[in-house]
């Protein structure tokens, strides 16, 4: 299943060929969802190099995996799902990454040795409450 990679589009028969399936599979992909390849302007598929990459995870997980057409639909939105929280999480990284290189940059032109305000208070002893004289302890219940 490996090939060069280029920038062609290529029609049903090739693909149907290349990866030894009837070119009715293809057309079953594409009314399942699972496909989507380009139109010529005379209605013919057109197969890019991202389909084909999509075609080969389609073929490996229902050949080798044994996976049917509805466990694909799903397999595949869940990649494309953890695609797309994989950049957000690295467009966050690359803003937190920012904003701490700012913050250093702003803290690295602050001058060391500013004195810093300390308010007065009042300072006030803790009240303490008498100590009970001895043999006179309060108990909830009586003795008898």
């Amino acid at each position: 299943m490996a090939r060069s990679r280029s920038k062609a589009a290529y029609m049903i028969s090739a693909v149907a060929e290349q990866y030894q399936i009837h070119p009715q599979t293809l057309r079953l992909y594409e009314r399942e969802g699972l496909l989507t390849p380009s139109r010529s302007v005379g209605n013919t598929r057109l197969y890019t190099d991202s389909d084909l990459e999509r075609l080969e995870i389609i073929l490996k997980l229902t050949r080798e995996l044994g996976v049917n057409l509805a466990g694909v639909e799903i397999i595949l939105n869940m990649r494309q799902k953890m695609e797309a929280m994989q950049r957000q999480i690295e467009e966050f990284v690359t803003t937190l990454n920012q904003e701490l290189s700012t913050r250093a940059r702003s803290e690295a032109t602050e001058p060391r040795n500013m004195l810093i305000p300390v308010v007065a208070r009042a300072v006030t002893r803790p009240t303490t409450a008498p100590i009970p004289a001895a043999g006179k302890r309060k108990t909830s219940q009586s003795v008898r």
